[in-house]
């Protein structure tokens, strides 16, 4: 026995002797010149993008598609979206998915900040762009929300944060805003690779966040509280100091991440299921509507042989039918048209546009609202057009020049907008031309996470027909529930932020639509 424990106490010595010698100038000898230990700005923020718009288009597709009348998913079972009903458990994704993100976002503000060769004033102003549109996504969606202490675990162990009144989230979103408007002006270079939206061009984040920043302050414009701020905000951004705050001036410049189909930038939707995604059924709304408007964006008699079929909808024996949302549960209605899956030719399983971010045309409807309110100069009637025509070559560029064959003239937005009795109407009331504006805003945002949802919850427009097996007494949700974990992870902040706000339920409305 004292022979074995001789030889294991050479041993150790042996071995510590060894492990100085290892050890001795480690951390010179083994650093690698060419990188360096922390991760860079431009490592973070594809995956960021990625990531982001992975929980935005999935829910999108789940949750807001079905709330808004796009998709039905025909079951009676309990906790179906389209009929307003569904559990506390569809909380945690986007929660969980957009708080993870922003952590990448944060760090690429940090490391871009600091002294050193990692300072680009670029990627903190595009770190801000994306943080306040993040942040403006959460709230919107729950209310009340971690927005000061969030994301701190990590360098201050702060795992229970406070939640923060909207309006205040919101006051200081528009702060970043107007400082990475700042920041960018500097342009200063990224690396472009590195950038799946815009390839690097610095002018074209600035343009985003402008266009972010005019899409945020319309959506509290309706509270007494800041409204004269924000509608003379607005009058800035658009008139009075333009030149300081470029947006954007046509679809090339939209926030779209394209997907390629080559990893990383391969749809999120391709990992749904084919058989899931053929299931629900079109809604009748959103599909009668385009049929009624012998819209372009779906393959309709109009364009003959030569039709078009961008949103990869499935005609049933050649005509585009949906079924009413919110149906009664005794009702047995047919599913007849649907979204396509991947193994047809056109999907939005493979659509390089379905990372949308914020369109042009969406701007350009901000732009009407605010002219038809007064609040801008230049005519209502003229951002309404435009805003429709560039709707719809955002998907169809070539639309302009071709020609139409019941006809035989060239394609032009007011034959569109005459032909569908969709034209605008200076006498109409404020709230008709507001119904007129966000009809067709409605589908300049499909496919952009949940402002459709938003907007709907902020304006009332546009009008959706009310099926009888709705519930929530037939209100639409004004929210998202917080995740259930919260409720024991920061018991202390939650039941803050329920006193605060209202119940913890889906009919309490946030600040920005209470009266």
């Amino acid at each position: 026995m004292k022979t074995n424990i001789n030889k294991i106490a050479f041993a150790f010595v042996l071995f510590s002797l060894a492990l100085t010698s290892c050890t001795k100038d480690f951390q010179q000898i083994n650093t690698d010149r060419n990188n360096v230990p922390n991760a860079l700005p431009q490592q973070l923020l594809a995956p960021g993008l990625v990531g982001v718009l992975t929980y935005n288009m999935l829910r999108n597709r789940n949750f807001n598609n079905e709330l808004m009348q796009i998709s039905v998913n025909m079951s009676d079972a309990e906790g179906q979206v389209f009929r307003y009903d569904f559990r506390s458990t569809w909380s945690d994704y986007l929660y969980n998915g957009l708080y993870s993100e922003l952590t990448n976002f944060k760090d690429i503000y940090r490391l871009s900040k600091d002294s050193g060769v990692n300072y680009n004033k670029s990627y903190m102003g595009i770190s801000l762009v994306c943080q306040s549109w993040i942040y403006s996504i959460l709230t919107d969606t729950y209310g009340d929300i971690p927005y000061f202490q969030s994301n701190q675990g990590k360098d201050s162990l702060r795992y229970e944060p406070a939640f923060d009144r909207q309006k205040d989230i919101y006051l200081d979103i528009f702060n970043k805003l107007e400082e990475a408007n700042t920041l960018l002006a500097a342009n200063t270079a990224i690396v472009a690779s590195s950038d799946p939206v815009y390839g690097g061009n610095i002018s074209r984040w600035r343009k985003f966040n402008n266009a972010l920043y005019l899409r945020l302050l319309l959506r509290v414009s309706g509270k007494a509280e800041v409204a004269d701020q924000v509608k003379a905000k607005i009058k800035e951004i658009v008139e009075t100091n333009a030149a300081n705050y470029p947006i954007f001036t046509s679809n090339d410049e939209s926030a779209i991440l394209r997907w390629t189909g080559v990893a990383p930038y391969t749809s999120p939707l391709i990992a749904v299921r084919e058989q899931d995604f053929r299931q629900p059924a079109i809604a009748s709304f959103f599909i009668q509507n385009l049929v009624n408007w012998n819209d372009p964006r779906i393959d309709i008699p109009t364009y003959g042989s030569g039709g078009f079929n961008r949103w990869g909808i499935a005609p049933s024996s050649g005509a585009y039918v949906g079924v009413p949302s919110g149906y009664a549960p005794t009702e047995t209605p047919t599913k007849r048209s649907y979204f396509y899956s991947n193994t047809s030719a056109v999907s939005l399983q493979t659509e390089p546009m379905a990372g949308m971010i914020m369109n042009y045309a969406e701007l350009r409807f901000i732009l009407a609202e605010a002219a038809a309110k007064g609040w801008i100069s230049g005519s209502a009637e003229a951002y309404y057009n435009d805003a429709v025509l560039n709707s719809i070559t955002l998907w169809l560029p070539l639309w302009p020049t071709m020609t139409n064959p019941q006809t035989g003239k060239l394609n032009t937005v007011t034959d569109y907008l005459v032909a569908g009795d969709i034209q605008w109407d200076n006498n109409a009331t404020l709230d008709q031309k507001m119904e007129r504006i966000h009809l067709q805003k409605y589908y300049a945002l499909f496919l952009a996470d949940m402002q459709q949802w938003f907007e709907y919850r902020r304006t009332g427009h546009p009008v959706l027909p009310m099926g009888s097996g709705v519930r929530n007494n037939g209100v639409m949700p004004a929210r998202m529930t917080y995740p259930v974990y919260v409720q024991s992870s920061n018991p202390t902040n939650y039941q803050a932020a329920v006193n605060a706000q209202g119940p913890d339920a889906i009919s309490t409305q946030v600040w920005w639509q209470k009266p």
